[in-house]
């Protein structure tokens, strides 16, 4: 069964397979076979995404014991985003399991956003199936790469925000900003 290696990667047997079934189910599958749409990883990824935000909050809250309200958040939004999120599922392969319908599948592969949404969906299984505790050690065990990296400032995602810190502390409070070109249509720039 092609669950069977993703289980070993995740270090979790699921007592109930139907979950991660449907965790690794995208919507445009079950509209296609006219299932319900509570037949898909949506609901799973909805509850998937509130431990994920939990389980890295507490791991920095307890890293960071000295660190205040913003800067967690920030280092939180850098873990907890969808990049993340992708590089889990590409690193457990999930290319190769996630179930999409035809509508969905292309040459160049699964959008980063249905394997990220299907990540979140697996945690959401994970803790159904196996309770805290167990997702816990999972979410963390898969993005403690990426967490190191955040800590040591290796990871920036927000390069406006972190120029303006840089040059708070240099003294400077007076900053302006201009419009210098813009490239792509509209919805894309």
């Amino acid at each position: 069964m092609k669950t069977d290696a993703l289980q070993e990667k995740l270090g979790v047997r699921f007592h109930d397979a139907t979950l991660l079934e449907t965790a690794l189910t995208h919507s445009s599958r079950t509209m296609e076979e006219g299932l319900p749409k509570t037949a898909s990883n949506e609901r799973l990824e909805f509850l998937g995404d509130a431990f994920f935000d939990a389980v890295i909050g507490e791991d920095l809250y307890r890293r960071l014991p000295d660190e205040e309200e913003g800067v967690l958040t920030k280092k939180r939004a850098q873990i907890v985003c969808e990049e993340s999120l992708y590089e889990a599922a590409k690193e457990l392969g999930l290319e190769d399991v996630i179930e999409i319908g035809k509508s969905q599948k292309s040459g160049m592969g699964l959008r980063p956003s249905i394997m990220a949404d299907a990540m979140e969906a697996i945690i959401g299984a994970v803790y159904l199936d196996q309770g805290f505790e167990t997702c816990r050690d999972m979410v963390l065990g898969l993005f403690e790469k990426r967490t190191l990296a955040v800590l040591a400032g290796k990871i920036i995602t927000d390069y406006k925000s972190a120029y303006q810190e840089r040059r708070f502390k240099e003294g400077v409070t007076d900053i302006r900003y201009r419009l210098d070109r813009e490239e792509g249509p509209d919805h894309d720039k």
